[in-house]
């Protein structure tokens, strides 16, 4: 049967389709493990989320931060963005079913061995702590508090995680870590600014994974999120965001073997 895991989809609905026949057709019934960004920037947001929530237990997702931005502005905690692409489940029937579901994803998970988030891990955390501190915004995102916790969650700071951090400050940190971070430094320091390729750091700054003494290097880490960075196949370490939405590719890992599958884009959104 095996499992696949699947790159940043943004709302391209009919990409989707034609990558799971192309699953089927390899491994029917396989596993499905998203790495996040189910919505938004592509043309069928609410199809992607209902299309996913459909499959049941044979999919899994961790959420990015899109999806955080979508259950966000449901609720008027943030105003959309121009290019947002969020109507459509923002005016559905089953608009409440959808984002409850969505609210009770988890930011990271475990896949046959592999650590499975959206952007990306804080060197300082193990595998097992990674799992921890993300059941702690879990917890807090399906309580009956978790509107109050996204007004709290936006922010930069603190930039740096620290074991002492309290409440929505340590609840900030680690989402931006899961869901936001591409660049820190040596001692962890996240970066949000640069959305560039990883060849252009910026100073005193490199590639989250690139930081030497990473907990997380013994085991195998899957990612989305950096379009700029494209497919990123490395020993313990697959970056899988080819960059669907802006006419690049949607692209799927089968585990057991770490083959690739991937299907061309057309452009939906213009970088700018």
């Amino acid at each position: 049967m095996g499992t696949f895991v699947i790159g940043d989809v943004q709302g391209c609905a009919d990409e989707l389709h034609h990558l799971l026949a192309r699953i089927d057709a390899a491994s029917p019934n396989a596993q499905l493990v998203f790495v996040g960004d189910l919505v938004n920037r592509g043309p069928a947001s609410l199809q992607t989320l209902r299309m996913v929530k459909a499959m049941g237990a044979r999919a899994r997702t961790v959420l990015g931060n899109h999806d955080l931005h979508l259950l966000a502005a449901a609720h008027g905690v943030r105003a959309p963005a121009r290019s947002d692409t969020l109507d459509a489940i923002l005016t559905a029937p089953d608009r409440d079913e959808l984002l409850k579901w969505l609210r009770h994803q988890p930011l990271a998970l475990m896949s046959d061995g592999c650590l499975v988030v959206h952007a990306g891990v804080l060197p300082q955390w193990s595998a097992s702590q990674v799992l921890s501190l993300a059941a702690e915004v879990e917890l807090r995102l399906q309580s009956d508090e978790w509107i109050d916790f996204l007004q709290a969650m936006y922010g930069n700071q603190p930039a740096r995680w620290s074991d002492s951090l309290q409440a929505n400050e340590r609840l900030r940190c680690i989402v931006n870590a899961l869901t936001r971070l591409r660049f820190c430094s040596a001692d962890g320091e996240m970066e949000f600014n640069t959305k560039e390729g990883p060849s252009a750091p910026p100073p005193g700054f490199m590639p989250w994974f690139d930081v030497p003494g990473r907990r997380t290097a013994d085991v195998p880490v899957l990612f989305g999120h950096w379009s700029t960075l494209g497919i990123l196949q490395r020993a313990n370490l697959f970056g899988l965001d080819s960059g669907c939405v802006w006419g690049g590719k949607l692209s799927a890992l089968k585990l057991s073997d770490k083959s690739l599958l991937q299907i061309d884009c057309p452009r939906h959104q213009t970088p700018g």
